[in-house]
């Protein structure tokens, strides 16, 4: 599983999952904080459709964490002032680049989490939908 998916669905699926993975990494390993969490600001880039640019729409608060597991660093990077879950998210990104062979029974785990968040945003989408408004149908 790519980096970008597996930190998606920690953040947006159950935030005691990234915690529970964390843990049981911290019990067996050692993991040294490099950069305890601190915040900061980026910016958001936006592609604009008529022209295919690429600008940016503004800045956002970032909590940003790093910690290394056997020499391999992990950095954890979420939107808002979240410290446990940066630090969390920094913890599994090393044991996923150390290679730790607890990652390999998170795989199931993760898939089955995706699978429910797909099923709330279906459920959210379904619900404004039934909302919507057809102007087709509207006599003028």
């Amino acid at each position: 599983m790519k980096r970008r998916r597996r930190t998606e669905i920690l953040i947006e699926g159950d935030a005691q999952l990234a915690q529970k993975f964390a843990e049981s990494i911290m019990d067996i390993y050692e993991c040294r904080e490099i950069l305890s969490p601190q915040y900061g600001l980026t910016m958001i880039k936006m592609r604009e459709t008529a022209k295919n640019s690429l600008f940016y729409i503004g800045e956002v608060l970032i909590t940003e964490a790093k910690v290394e597991i056997n020499k391999r660093i992990g950095i954890g990077i979420v939107v808002g002032m979240k410290d446990e879950l940066a630090r969390h998210l920094a913890i599994i990104d090393a044991a996923y680049k150390a290679q730790l062979p607890e990652t390999i029974a998170w795989e199931t785990v993760l898939i089955e989490a995706e699978k429910q968040i797909n099923i709330e945003r279906a459920k959210r989408q379904a619900e404004l939908f039934e909302t919507k408004v057809s102007f087709e149908t509207m006599e003028i």
